[in-house]
C-alpha cells in the first residue's frame, strides 16, 4: 500500500483531535494570497473535512492549506495560490471543498488546474451546488462531486450529469457520538472530503493513476 499525499484546502485543522491525531504539514494564505503559518481551525470545518478523509485513508499524508479563517470565504487568487502550493510539491490529491459558481473566474483558475494536471496532481472539488455549476470542480482535468444524501459514507458512485461525469457522495462527515447526523455539519464540502478519502484509499493500491480521467475509471471498478 502506497502512502498518498492529500492537500486539504479549507479552514485549517485542530490537532491533536480524536479523529485527527496529526498532519504531515501545512501552510495558510490570507485573502490577499500572502503566506503565513497559522493553520489553526477557528470554524471546525477543515478539521471535520480532514477527519473524513483520514477515516477512509488512514495511511494518507494530510497537508493543510488554510484559506478560510473566520468565515467560509476567500478569493480566487488565494485559491490559485493554494492549488499551486499543493501541485508544486507533487501532492497527489487536492481536496477543495468549495470553489466558485462564477464562470467569469474560469480564466483565473484554469492555469492552476492545468499546472496541477501537468504534474499529476488530481483536484477533487464541488461540481454543483443549489442547481449551479461550480468551478474548478466542473472544469476539465478536475474531479467534480455532487451530494447524494442516501449514499453510504464509505464509498462513492460514478454518475453522469447534464454537465459531465461526476462522483456522487454522502454529505455527512464522521459522526459525533450522541449527536444526530442532521445536527452535525453536513453539505457538499463533506461529500468532496468523503470522495477524496475513498480515492486516496484506492490510489494507495494503484499509484500509476495520475489523472482525473484514469481516477474515474478506477472508481468505476469494484474496490
Amino acid at each position: 500500500m502506497n502512502r498518498i499525499s492529500v492537500a486539504v484546502i479549507d479552514s485549517g485543522v485542530n490537532v491533536p483531535h480524536p479523529h485527527l491525531p496529526a498532519v504531515a504539514g501545512g501552510i495558510a494564505f490570507d485573502l490577499e494570497g500572502n503566506e503565513h503559518s497559522d493553520i489553526v481551525d477557528r470554524l471546525g470545518h477543515g478539521t471535520a473535512a480532514a477527519a473524513a478523509i483520514r477515516e477512509k485513508a488512514p495511511e494518507a499524508e494530510l497537508f493543510v492549506v488554510k484559506v478560510f479563517d473566520r468565515e467560509l470565504a476567500t478569493t480566487v487568487p488565494t485559491l490559485v495560490r493554494a492549488i499551486d502550493w499543493a501541485s508544486e510539491r507533487g501532492i497527489r490529491l487536492i481536496n477543495l471543498s468549495l470553489g466558485t459558481p462564477n464562470e467569469f473566474r474560469v480564466p483565473e483558475l484554469a492555469p492552476a488546474v492545468e499546472r496541477a494536471v501537468a504534474v499529476g496532481s488530481i483536484i477533487v472539488s464541488a461540481h454543483e451546488l443549489d442547481g449551479r455549476v461550480w468551478f474548478p470542480g466542473s472544469m476539465e482535468g478536475a474531479i467534480g462531486v455532487v451530494v447524494d444524501a442516501a449514499h453510504p459514507r464509505e464509498d462513492v458512485a460514478v454518475a453522469e450529469s447534464t454537465s459531465g461525469t461526476v462522483l456522487r457522495a454522502s454529505p455527512y462527515p464522521r459522526p459525533i457520538p450522541g449527536v444526530p447526523p442532521e445536527r452535525n455539519l453536513n453539505g457538499i464540502s463533506f461529500a468532496v472530503a468523503n470522495a477524496t478519502g475513498v480515492l486516496a484509499r484506492r490510489l494507495g493500491e494503484h499509484p500509476e493513476v495520475r489523472s482525473a480521467e484514469h481516477a474515474m475509471e478506477l472508481l468505476r471498478r469494484p474496490g
